[in-house]
C-alpha cells in the first residue's frame, strides 16, 4: 500500500466506505450519467462513486489526497475490470484542466477540504459549461457533526481558520458558497442513511475504528489514561442517538444531496 499522507488511512476507513455505498449509488443515479460522459469524482476515497460511474460507461477520473486510499480504489477497479484514471490531488487544487467533465461528483469528500472557497471554485472550474455538480455532506446538527463535538474534548482542535464540514450540508450556506464560484443549486434534498448494528457497542466500535483522526490519537490518549473515557463518552452518545428496531441497533445519518449547474444564482 502507498505511504499515507493524511490520517484518513490510519483507521479502517474502507469499512465505513462500504457502509456509505448506498449514498454513492443515490448520487450516481441522480446524476443520470450517460456512456462516454466525462466524470470526475473529487475526494474519491476508496472509489465508491468513481467505480459506479465507470460501470455506467463513463470516462472517469478519481482524485484524492490520500495515496493509500487511492491504492485500494485502484485494486478495486482492476478487480472489476474497470479503467479509471486515479490521481493524487487536493480538492482545492485539482490536478485537472478546465472543463474536464460533464459530471463532477463528491460524496462526503469536498466538505473536508481545508479551503472551502477554493474547493468550490475548483468544482466550478473543472465542470464543463453544460455540466452538473453533485455533492453530499452531513447536515449540521446531524449525528456525525454532533459526534465531532463529543470527540472534540479529546482530539487536537482543528485549524483556527477552518470552517466546519457541515457547512456543505446546509442548503443556505452551501448555496452561497457555490454561488460565489458561479454554480447554481438546482436541487437540494435531505436524505437519511440508516446504519444497522448488532448493538450500541458494535456501532461505537465502527465509528471509532474507521475514524483515522481518532485512531491516530490513540497512543497519546492511552498514555494519558483517556482512551477508555473517550470510548465511554462516545458509547453514551451512540446509545442516546440510536434506536432498537427488530432486534438490531440502528443509527440514522442525515445528509444533503445537492445538484448544481454552472451559472449565476436565480433571484426572485
Amino acid at each position: 500500500m502507498s505511504a499515507s499522507a493524511t490520517t484518513w488511512a490510519a483507521g479502517d476507513y474502507p469499512a465505513m466506505a462500504r457502509r456509505l455505498m448506498p449514498v454513492a449509488e443515490a448520487v450516481v443515479a441522480t446524476a443520470a450519467i450517460r456512456p462516454d460522459d466525462r466524470v470526475v469524482d473529487v475526494a474519491t476515497g476508496t472509489g465508491n462513486a468513481a467505480v459506479l460511474a465507470a460501470r455506467s460507461g463513463a470516462r472517469t477520473v478519481g482524485v484524492d489526497l490520500e495515496p493509500a486510499l487511492l491504492e485500494l480504489a485502484r485494486r478495486r477497479a482492476a478487480d472489476d475490470g474497470l479503467t479509471i484514471d486515479w490521481r493524487v490531488g487536493d480538492a482545492s487544487r485539482l490536478p485537472l484542466p478546465d472543463d474536464s467533465a460533464e459530471v463532477v461528483l463528491s460524496v462526503f469528500g469536498v466538505m473536508y477540504a481545508n479551503d472551502h472557497d477554493a474547493a468550490a471554485r475548483e468544482l466550478s472550474r473543472v465542470c464543463g459549461p453544460s455540466g452538473r455538480v453533485l455533492l453530499t455532506a452531513w447536515t449540521p446538527g446531524g449525528l456525525l457533526p454532533a459526534m465531532g463535538q463529543v470527540l472534540g474534548r479529546y482530539l487536537p482542535p482543528p485549524p483556527a481558520a477552518s470552517a466546519p464540514p457541515s457547512r456543505w450540508g446546509d442548503p443556505n450556506q452551501v448555496g452561497r458558497l457555490l454561488a460565489a464560484a458561479d454554480l447554481r443549486i438546482t436541487t437540494a434534498v435531505v436524505h437519511r442513511l440508516d446504519l444497522s448494528f448488532a448493538d450500541a457497542d458494535a456501532a461505537t466500535s465502527l465509528l471509532i475504528d474507521t475514524a483515522g483522526h481518532v485512531v491516530a490519537e490513540r497512543d497519546r490518549l492511552v498514555a494519558q489514561c483517556r482512551w477508555e473515557a473517550l470510548r465511554a463518552d462516545l458509547r453514551s452518545f451512540v446509545a442516546d442517538h440510536g434506536v432498537v428496531d427488530g432486534g438490531r441497533f440502528r443509527l440514522g445519518l442525515d445528509y444533503l444531496l445537492v445538484t448544481a449547474t454552472p451559472g449565476p444564482a436565480v433571484t426572485a
